[in-house]
């Protein structure tokens, strides 16, 4: 592994070490910030063009923004449902399971692709501006077979923010879905930092950061070198983890 994923994931233990000691003075209220804040990114990531403010809006006062479509407001809506669903999920600490991850989907997909919610995609899909192209329909229940092998066999061996990221590059890449994949992996990478006492790992959705985060995707998937996607998903939980110390005046 790099010097430099290495060197994150150093700062990161430390980091973590700091936060278990002001744990209790992190409030409901900063952890709702930090998940409508997540939610914004995540479905910005997407296209959504709701902004941060709108975001709280929809989600928190149930209001209507004029301008902004239907599926813009569920993707708000469901993306917050699916972030409760992955803490009650932190709750037990169970090992995620293939039920998990097609209840994540199913809820951020509800009421926008009703009929491919919570299930694996039986047609071909291209990502939209990438070179990489997602294995044939009938190959997906044989490779999430694997991707929930492997998630058993590594789980207790990698580092978690590696277990986290890997498994959240695998899912992509897999592209088991229809539509949702992107989101469904981020939530999927959380649970796991959740699972293991790090704050959720915000990944931006602005231009620049959007470039970044596909292209280090794209050459985990092209050129199988995943270390840039590592190094960019450390860099994220390190960043949060910064800010939740701040946040709490630490």
């Amino acid at each position: 592994m790099k010097k430099e994923i290495q060197d994150h994931l150093n700062e990161i233990d430390e980091l973590k070490a700091k936060l278990n000691q002001y744990r209790h003075l992190e409030s409901d209220k900063v952890a709702k910030a930090f998940e409508l804040e997540y939610t914004y990114e995540s479905n910005r990531i997407e296209g959504n063009t709701l902004t941060l403010q709108e975001t709280a809006l929809v989600v928190e006062k149930g209001l209507t923004i004029s301008g902004k479509s239907l599926q813009e407001h569920m993707e708000a809506i469901n993306h917050t449902h699916a972030i409760e669903y992955v803490k009650d999920l932190v709750k037990d600490p169970i090992a995620i399971n293939e039920t998990h991850l097609l209840n994540i989907h199913s809820l951020i997909l509800q009421s926008i692709d009703n009929s491919h919610a919570g299930k694996y995609r039986n047609v071909q899909v291209l990502i939209s501006g990438a070179q990489y192209v997602p294995p044939q329909p009938y190959l997906v229940d044989k490779q999430m077979e694997d991707f929930f092998i492997w998630y058993e066999t590594e789980k207790n061996n990698l580092h978690p923010v590696i277990l986290s990221a890997e498994l959240h590059e695998r899912l992509v890449t897999i592209h088991p879905f229809i539509d949702g994949n992107g989101r469904t992996s981020r939530l999927l990478m959380n649970l796991v930092l959740l699972q293991n006492g790090y704050p959720i790992a915000i990944l931006k959705g602005d231009a620049e950061s959007r470039l970044q985060y596909y292209k280090a995707l794209e050459v985990a998937q092209t050129e199988h070198n995943k270390e840039p996607f590592f190094e960019l998903i450390a860099a994220n939980v390190k960043a949060t983890l910064n800010k939740v110390l701040q946040t709490l005046g630490q």
